[in-house]
């Protein structure tokens, strides 16, 4: 049963943040990271490899919830320590792998 409740919860925030990253891969303005921001297009030199780039980081982001899910099937316990490994170091992850991403593209 724990299984089960572990993959109702995991698999949609898997899915989320895997679509959240094609979803900024196809978008035609600038992605942006921080709540309440925007991007501007003149902040941003090549907006399709900058969003590119957001779409890659979000994927990845992804990957730790997804294996969570599997991991969740074997071994809840351990997949909720995965889950809490991805978010202790994937946030701080995301934030400087964000920043980087900006200054890269930055105009």
């Amino acid at each position: 049963m724990a299984n089960l409740v572990f993959l109702l919860i995991m698999i949609p925030l898997a899915a989320f943040f895997t679509g959240l990253g094609v979803y900024a891969m196809k978008r035609k303005k600038p992605m942006w990271f921080w709540s309440g921001s925007e991007v501007k297009a003149w902040q941003i030199r090549d907006i399709p490899a900058y969003n590119r780039a957001n779409g890659w980081m979000w994927i990845g982001y992804s990957l730790g919830f997804w294996a969570s899910a599997i991991l969740g099937l074997i071994n809840v316990p351990a997949a909720g320590i995965l889950v809490m490994v991805v978010c202790v170091l994937g946030i701080p992850g995301l934030v400087i792998t964000y920043n980087r991403i900006y200054k890269k593209y930055k105009a």
